[in-house]
């Protein structure tokens, strides 16, 4: 897939995250991407419309809107609570009276249930909020043991992925390891063939000036000719592979 990275890092067996010059070229490329990436000004542009309408009453528009426009509070309405009598020019008037008495059964029934509310949470309260306590405390006991077993989980998934990476780390560096004595055994081989081609070579050109007679093979001269390594000894060559992919 196009843009798709490919993560082959395996924290827990890599090594050289201490070397000199790691940390500096980790910068370097966070800053190179800093450098690449150029936000605009509206960065939420292309994220949509908000959501929040949703939750918007026609009471918290209205509200918004005042705030918006630099409106004071309205004062808090005090009229339920007053029993004014009628007014000067129908203080004759029955039905005028008739209102005024009305408004003053609610009044004394408003006060009256609030009374009865209060006496109810005098005698019940307490069990109520006992109650509600418990129920708190079983919600906090449900959330501590989903937080466990989401603790359990997590450590499950690193253990595993230590196991992994350490079972793959064994692997890898025998794998490496055998890369190595196979690089190692194909120079060997190679050598002899080149060794064995200098002789054929020389033995060819014994024939044809003695006349068919075969000389014995100069060996020491023969191993001390250069190789394809730049005249390296065959111990230090294998050094120098088992330096390469040394753990």
């Amino acid at each position: 897939m196009s843009g798709e990275a490919v993560v082959d890092a395996l924290p827990y067996i890599d090594q050289g995250y201490d070397d000199p010059g790691v940390r500096e070229a980790a910068l370097a490329m966070v800053e190179e991407e800093c450098r690449r990436y150029r936000p605009t000004k509206n960065y939420l542009e292309n994220a949509g419309p908000e959501p929040s309408t949703a939750f918007e009453t026609p009471a918290l528009h209205r509200e918004m809107e005042r705030v918006q426009q630099r409106l004071p509070m309205e004062p808090l309405s005090m009229k339920r609570y007053e029993l004014p009598p009628p007014p000067t020019g129908r203080l004759g008037e029955p039905t005028a009276w008739t209102e005024a008495v009305d408004n003053s059964h609610a009044q004394l029934s408003h006060q009256a249930i609030r009374v009865l509310n209060l006496e109810l949470q005098l005698q019940y309260s307490s069990e109520a909020w006992r109650s509600y306590l418990n129920v708190l405390q079983a919600l906090v006991e449900r959330s501590q043991n989903v937080h466990a077993q989401l603790r359990k989980q997590i450590a499950a998934v690193n253990w595993e992925r230590k196991r992994s990476q350490t079972a793959s780390g064994a692997r890898l560096r025998a794998l490496r390891r055998r890369w190595a004595q196979l690089v190692s055994d194909n120079y060997r081989l190679e050598r002899a063939i080149m060794q064995l081609e200098i002789q054929l070579e020389k033995a060819k050109g014994q024939v044809s000036s003695d006349g068919g007679e075969t000389p014995d093979m100069d060996l020491e001269a023969v191993k001390n000719l250069p190789d394809k390594f730049n005249s390296d000894t065959e111990k230090e060559v294998q050094k120098k592979i088992e330096d390469m992919f040394a753990d």
